[in-house]
């Protein structure tokens, strides 16, 4: 390990205000605020500075004067994450949203993104082009993030993980040098950054496979709580048929009388979207629906389904688990979470997870899980000036009855900061090369602040 010096938050200070003028922000300043203020109400964490960059040479000048005055490096973009790994206490946050272009080459079927671009900004330039690059299900997250550690999402079964449509990055490393990762630039960081977490290198530019798609069978189905049981069954027994094109989300949301309702929210994404009906119907017969918004739309447009159920501001905890299947014992446990759910704005979200992600081998990307799986959320939300423990006590006791029926690990992305010996987990067969990776790219620390990475992964 090696040994941590004394920051020199001064001499940063000073040479940070020469680069980037005004767009250097202090505690106390009027742009502090603004860009420490993330989705998470909760977090309230304080880095010593922040540095708004515009490019990726601000960024390479950034992070090399964090080199030399020992300052952690954490990153802003689109400032989703909830456990606030974006903000480093007294360290410098580099906040990318600046970074937002967005090219689409339509001929080549691909779209370039900025590292501060987020999956609505993508979707909006793709759209004329009727392409497609997979997001996750909120389009407010930024795609590096989402990237980085996997990318759950509607069309994981037709196109993958959306780190598996990445083809390339630019990336600034801790030493401040800028570097391609592609399939024939350094394949070793490459392969790292598909599942390894934000951990390696500042990505400042994301190249991504595009996919045409225009237009998607898309909408929300919900039914009563009491009706919870049968229809997670059926959700099972519809899951195990599902074609490549067919990814169905399934959970419980709040509902309008202040009890939750369980919801199955699928996205058929075949060329022909009649073929899709038949599934849709076998959806629909689970239960007597409560909603039945079924309707072809545009990709972009079937994202704004989950609109407005996480908002701004609220306080925000997460635990999540891998379910192989949802047996009868993991769907009685969540449906007891959501009998018991402490507030009225909780939620629990459960992700498919198969298809073509599945036929991606394991060491191919650093991703740890490619057999078919099911990714639970246990989203606990309450407004600001709530005491945390009820909400907290819920989400683990939910977690811990899950526990049973879960696979080792977890999706990084959600696991909290703590949770270190399941993210090693999480990484199963690919965990040695990540270590090694991190010793590479990352041999002083300087991005430990974004702890996708356990410490044991730090060069020792």
């Amino acid at each position: 390990m090696v040994p941590a010096a004394t920051p020199d938050v001064a001499t940063a200070a000073a040479r940070l205000r020469a680069l980037l003028g005004d767009r250097l922000h202090e505690p106390g300043d009027a742009g502090y605020a603004t860009t420490t203020r993330l989705w998470n109400g909760a977090v309230r964490h304080t880095p010593a500075l922040v540095a708004h960059c515009r490019d990726a040479d601000e960024v390479a000048g950034a992070v090399r004067v964090a080199a030399r005055c020992h300052l952690p490096v954490s990153v802003r973009s689109g400032g989703h994450d909830w456990a606030g790994r974006a903000l480093r206490d007294g360290g410098l946050a580099l906040d990318l949203t600046g970074l937002d272009d967005v090219r689409v080459d339509s001929d080549a079927a691909t779209v370039t993104v900025g590292g501060g671009a987020t999956g609505a900004r993508l979707l909006a330039a793709a759209r004329p082009y009727d392409l497609v690059v997979p997001t996750g299900v909120v389009d407010a997250v930024g795609m590096a993030g989402l990237t980085l550690a996997g990318g759950y999402g509607p069309l994981c079964g037709r196109f993958g993980l959306a780190l598996d449509n990445l083809l390339g990055a630019e990336v600034v490393l801790a030493d401040g040098r800028r570097v391609t990762a592609d399939a024939r630039h350094d394949a070793e960081l490459y392969w790292a950054l598909r599942g390894g977490g934000g951990n390696l290198g500042i990505v400042t530019e994301l190249r991504f496979r595009a996919h045409r798609l225009p237009a998607v069978l898309a909408g929300m189905i919900m039914f009563a709580l009491a009706e919870a049981p049968r229809v997670l069954r059926g959700y099972r027994a519809l899951l195990a048929e599902a074609p490549d094109e067919l990814t169905v989300m399934t959970g419980f949301l709040p509902g309008p009388a202040g009890e939750p309702v369980v919801f199955v929210c699928p996205f058929y994404s075949g060329p022909d979207l009649a073929a899709g009906a038949p599934w849709l119907d076998r959806l629909r017969a689970l239960g007597t629906p409560l909603v039945d918004q079924i309707n072809p739309m545009p990709y972009a447009d079937a994202l704004r389904l989950f609109d407005g159920g996480m908002v701004d501001g609220n306080h925000y905890l997460l635990r999540t688990r891998w379910l192989p299947a949802l047996t009868d014992g993991a769907a009685d446990a969540l449906v007891d979470a959501a009998r018991r759910v402490s507030s009225p704005f909780s939620a629990l979200a459960v992700h498919h997870f198969h298809g073509a992600a599945t036929r991606v081998r394991t060491a191919d990307t650093a991703f740890g899980l490619r057999a078919d799986h099911l990714l639970t959320e246990i989203i606990a939300v309450w407004p600001p000036g709530e005491r945390d423990d009820p909400h907290r006590r819920w989400a683990e006791r939910a977690s811990t009855a899950l526990a049973p029926h879960a696979l080792p690990g977890g999706y990084p992305n959600l696991l909290a900061p703590e949770e270190t010996d399941r993210v090693r987990l999480a990484y199963g067969p690919n965990w040695a090369r990540l270590r090694r990776a991190k010793h590479r790219y990352d041999p002083r620390d300087l991005l430990d602040a974004v702890p996708t990475l356990p410490p044991s992964v730090r060069p020792e």
